[in-house]
């Protein structure tokens, strides 16, 4: 009886507490629904609606004391835990996607990071290697003429003996190493000093033939900056001793095409690096390089 007298007193004198309709004595807290009450888009105020007039004013007042807003913030508070722990993890996952996106990339930097050179300070070697990158109307691209002009250079230099020039002819009406042997040809190297590999579909091949084919052991590699670092990664993993020039160029928005391009072409550097795949064609060895080291000039 003490207690029954105690919780009607408490009804009274406590405004979060109430009476449930019908059932005189019982107190209820506020803004919590009972069997025969609908919960609202805010909790309480769902309560208030069915309850009457002096539910309004008990939640209010269950809200002064913090005992119903605590109890609200804890009923909500698993949901917006789990609605936070999901953002962690895709964040989490988005930044660990990106890690792993750039490792390849990272690992091209860091095996060329002391083989990068200049036309000035490039050393010696018996092989120059420019891979293709283009023709417009048969003849090289601007891009392509640049790695043309820093192997021309090497070569009038003293510092390269032979120019190896691997490119696309998969097609009879596209030749990218006839197009660069004419090229270099008419800058002052004479043809019996260019060798010409016609089946370096891609980087990978180009480096591979390189040394099975034509039995490079050692080479200086040319070509733009954005690449020069893959092509020195992949020529030393298949076996070739690389050392890189990267010529400038204008930053235009081919440049930028070829520099996002590469943080996709790492990846398959990096696999081919590690499978180290045949090229698309090996072929037989050819001495075409062995015999322009010993050919006379005229």
């Amino acid at each position: 009886m003490k207690v029954m007298e105690r919780m009607r007193s408490m009804a009274g004198e406590w405004p979060g507490l109430r009476r449930r309709a019908g059932r005189p004595g019982l107190p209820e807290r506020a803004g919590r629904p009972g069997p025969w009450q609908r919960r609202g888009p805010g909790g309480g105020a769902g309560s208030a609606e069915r309850a009457g007039p002096g539910a309004g004013a008990a939640s209010a007042g269950s809200a002064e004391t913090g005992g119903g807003a605590g109890r609200a913030v804890r009923w909500r508070l698993p949901g917006r835990m789990h609605g936070v722990r999901a953002r962690r993890r895709a964040v989490q996952a988005v930044m660990a996607g990106c890690t792993l996106a750039l490792l390849p990339s990272a690992w091209t930097h860091a095996a060329a990071a002391d083989r990068l050179r200049t036309t000035a300070d490039a050393p010696s070697a018996d092989v120059a290697v420019v891979f293709g990158a283009g023709l417009w109307n048969g003849r090289p691209t601007p891009y392509l003429a640049r790695r043309l002009d820093a192997a021309a250079e090497l070569y009038r230099a003293g510092k390269v003996k032979v120019v190896l020039v691997t490119g696309d002819n998969s097609r009879v009406e596209y030749d990218e190493p006839d197009a660069m042997r004419a090229y270099l040809t008419g800058h002052g190297v004479p043809g019996e000093r260019i060798v010409g590999d016609y089946a370096g579909f891609d980087t990978w091949d180009s480096c591979v033939r390189a040394k099975e084919v034509f039995g490079v052991e050692r080479a200086v590699l040319i070509s733009q900056g954005f690449h020069i670092r893959r092509a020195v990664a992949l020529c030393q993993a298949a076996g070739v001793e690389s050392y890189g020039v990267g010529v400038p160029d204008e930053h235009d928005s081919t440049w930028y095409y070829g520099g996002s391009r590469e943080v996709f072409a790492a990846g398959k550097a990096a696999l081919d690096a590690a499978l180290k795949p045949d090229p698309r064609f090996l072929g037989p060895k050819e001495p075409g390089v062995s015999r322009a080291l010993v050919a006379p000039t005229h």
